[in-house]
């Protein structure tokens, strides 16, 4: 170990993955959820009756699953950022304009987690949802935010997360990362082009307050509608003003 590495608890650790495991899997049983972790039955069992009798999962017929108390704690979290409160409405109008799928993202730890999202009249499903985590570089609302962190906080998130691929279309070059991160800074506003979901396109706009940006807002839609004038210039409008709109009640409101 790096001297400058954390300590951890290799017990909390366990515990975690567990619990990650229980979402991945939609529920499970010791067996499958020691096979899918790879630990023994017996240590999976004690952290599960762990986190049983201090609420953090349920049971049902011989299957455990993430418990409610997590709701709780999501909760909390989320309304810690002043941008989860305030900016709900403009995506809201945002959906209702571009009759497409809207959404409110922030960074943390190097990932983009989606606070909120709002579904237009044409909007298709997605795998998206409050708590979601992706990749910042292969979505127009992480590279939207990567473009306005600070060099060395770029820097530090690609050396922990590296630029893994999630389609064909990802990029996975860190100078055509920052080729895309300059261009982003000098128009105002992203594109992704199927680089997290094939089929998928997406705009988004950064949002910046006192010089440091807070998350992101976007519109997501299918390739077929997403192209032509209204991608490149009248969607890219809409997410800004949105974005604009959302930056002002955060400095004033």
């Amino acid at each position: 170990m790096q001297r400058d590495e954390p300590v951890t608890v290799n017990a909390t650790e366990t515990s975690l993955r567990i619990i990650e495991a229980l979402q991945d899997l939609d529920g499970a049983g010791v067996t499958e959820l020691a096979t899918h972790v790879g630990l023994p039955k017996s240590t999976v069992h004690n952290h599960l009756q762990t986190l049983w009798r201090n609420e953090y999962v349920v049971k049902n017929d011989g299957l455990y699953d993430v418990g409610l108390r997590f709701l709780q704690l999501g909760e909390h979290a989320r309304d810690r950022r002043r941008v989860a409160t305030i900016g709900p409405p403009e995506i809201d109008k945002l959906a209702e304009a571009s009759r497409e799928m809207a959404n409110l993202l922030v960074e943390e730890h190097g990932r983009g987690v989606f606070l909120y999202k709002a579904k237009g009249s044409d909007a298709v499903h997605m795998d998206t949802h409050a708590g979601k985590r992706v990749y910042l570089h292969t979505t127009g609302f992480g590279k939207a935010i990567l473009a306005h962190l600070p060099d060395e906080r770029v820097d530090a998130i690609v050396d922990r997360h590296g630029l893994p691929a999630r389609t064909p279309h990802t990029i996975t070059d860190r100078e055509e990362l920052e080729e895309q991160l300059d261009r982003i800074r000098e128009r105002g506003h992203a594109f992704d082009r199927e680089e997290r979901l094939e089929g998928l396109h997406c705009v988004a706009a950064p949002i910046v307050t006192d010089g440091a940006v807070v998350g992101a807002v976007s519109v997501s839609g299918p390739k077929s509608r997403m192209r032509g004038e209204w991608f490149d210039e009248e969607l890219p409008t809409l997410v800004e003003r949105a974005a604009n709109v959302i930056e002002i009640n955060l400095t004033y409101g």
